[in-house]
């Protein structure tokens, strides 16, 4: 029975909502809103009937076409009833619904703080309003399609699981599954105001929401979800020990069988130097050398860098916190250009960073430029201008912009952790010789292990065989999200027969199916 009303609902049997707060290119603070563009789109190619759910923010109301209504629902958070509606996207005409609640939603500044910087003091019930939605429609809300899989994505969706766990879908089961994009963003909030998510008192416990006397979304989602993921292998191991868990390293451990690292993806349809209408001419890795000479003269010219093609250009594209890092960077900065170095910056974040950013940039204007606040593309540029992309990061779950660097033949410099640890291949003496090197990695938090370890590359690069053997193989690592999107195909399939979909199994599964 349940059988036959998936087939009538859509044209896969397998479906599934994905809940997230960013979509890029209209809503975006970081890499989930490109995960939120690209797997979905990915998963559908393999014949997954896939959807999305998203705050009704303004980027989104005034971008997508053919917004109609779902469903209006009274709701424990607003007070009156809310909108649900489903819209296409302008792009692909791909459906997908949104929580419209102006009170909510309809603000400015980013999705989640004020233009002061400063987080919206109601973003419990923000969120939680948009964790109930989802929970909504996956029991059935929207009568025209049905999910047999919640697939919610970090802290904004974590309390999805908990309301389903709360009250199940009368007809049939939904699973859920939580994916952690960054353990250190866990939502937390004052125990005061849990009467306030509507939740069962049961579930302000430790076996449940609370949160060292607190309210964590994620730590809901960690608990009352059915699969875990996260967005690397190392990450998920990483996760599960004191040093990287923020205090969830215990829980996370007790879920350890159903947690599965599943790295991101490119999207070679945003990402891709042999179509990238923001180069000053199209490459491929055989092209390279001419393409990212032309690409490293432009950049030059639009910062104001003095340009020298034999100086080495650093490029970093990235939120300006101590997570990426760029603490190390900047102390590292004056001998980097006192060796000759110049650096492109791009990204926004912690003031001090900024302040200190901009202060080295007024101090070396040939060396250093300093662009605060967001440009795609200028990301773009800078990604296939620069010799070496920057990612000393003190931790990072998968990363995104090692992949673009890789891809674009601009050799990644990163600290080996997380998902540079599993994706960028150190230039040691032994995998030069194989042949399998695609960047530099040290293992210290510290401007003396950055520094040395741009040294090393920059020996490297005054060798042109080996820095060009190097950037061609950079270019052809297959890091394209086809062969992510089997392995959660494979993921939401274990999971719906009941089995735990265990890295090994999802791996084993998705490599037979094609994804290599």
């Amino acid at each position: 029975m349940r059988i036959a009303q998936r087939a009538r609902a859509g044209t896969s049997s397998l479906r599934v909502l994905h809940a997230c707060a960013e979509l890029y290119p209209w809503v975006k603070s970081g890499g989930l809103g490109d995960v939120a563009a690209a797997l979905p789109p990915a998963l559908a190619a393999l014949d997954v009937d896939t959807r999305v759910i998203l705050p009704g923010f303004p980027g989104f109301l005034d971008a997508f076409t053919e917004i109609t209504d779902v469903v209006r629902l009274a709701t424990p958070y607003a007070g009156e009833r809310v909108r649900i509606a489903r819209a296409r996207l302008p792009d692909s005409g791909r459906y997908v619904y949104l929580v419209d609640h102006p009170p909510f939603y309809d603000r400015p500044g980013n999705p989640y703080a004020a233009p002061d910087g400063s987080d919206w003091p109601d973003n419990h019930r923000r969120f939680g309003l948009f964790s109930w939605a989802a929970a909504a429609l996956a029991r059935g809300a929207d009568r025209d399609w049905r999910p047999a899989i919640l697939h919610c994505h970090d802290w904004h969706g974590g309390l999805a699981p908990a309301y389903l766990a709360a009250a199940p879908p009368a007809e049939s089961r939904v699973a859920t599954i939580l994916t952690i994009h960054n353990l250190a963003y866990r939502g937390i909030f004052p125990a005061a105001v849990f009467p306030e998510l509507a939740l069962p008192a049961s579930f302000y416990a430790v076996a449940g929401v609370e949160f060292f006397g607190q309210v964590s979304f994620l730590k809901a989602g960690l608990f009352f979800a059915e699969q875990l993921t996260t967005v690397s292998p190392t990450y998920a191991r990483e996760i599960q020990t004191p040093e990287f868990g923020w205090g969830l390293d215990g829980l996370l451990r007790t879920r350890a069988s159903r947690l599965t690292g599943i790295l991101n993806g490119v999207d070679p349809r945003i990402w891709d130097p042999r179509h990238d209408p923001n180069l000053p001419q199209p490459y491929d890795s055989e092209t390279a050398p001419t393409g990212k000479r032309a690409a490293k003269a432009a950049l030059c010219a639009r910062l104001g860098l003095a340009e020298a093609q034999e100086a080495p250009l650093y490029g970093v594209v990235s939120r300006l916190t101590p997570q990426k890092g760029l603490d190390l960077l900047l102390a590292a900065l004056p001998e980097l250009v006192a060796g000759g170095g110049r650096l492109a910056l791009l990204g926004s974040g912690d003031a001090d960073l900024e302040q200190g950013f901009a202060d080295a940039a007024r101090a070396n204007p040939n060396s250093i430029a300093v662009t605060l606040g967001y440009d795609d593309a200028l990301s773009h540029l800078i990604i296939a201008g620069a010799d070496m992309v920057l990612m000393p990061s003190r931790f990072e779950p998968c990363g995104l912009t090692q992949l673009y660097a890789l891809r674009y033949g601009a050799l990644p410099l990163v600290r080996r952790v997380g998902g540079l640890a599993d994706t960028v291949v150190d230039a040691s003496a032994v995998t030069l010789a194989e042949g399998t090197a695609t960047g530099f990695a040290f293992d210290e938090a510290s401007p003396a292990a950055l520094l040395a370890t741009a040294t090393r590359a920059e020996r490297l690069r005054r060798e042109p065989r080996v820095w060009l053997y190097m950037m061609r193989r950079a270019m052809t690592r297959d890091f394209l999200w086809e062969a992510s999107a089997r392995r959660y195909r494979e993921l939401y399939r274990h999971l719906l027969g009941g089995a735990p979909a265990t890295a090994e199994r999802v791996n084993a599964a998705a490599i037979a199916a094609g994804a290599g």
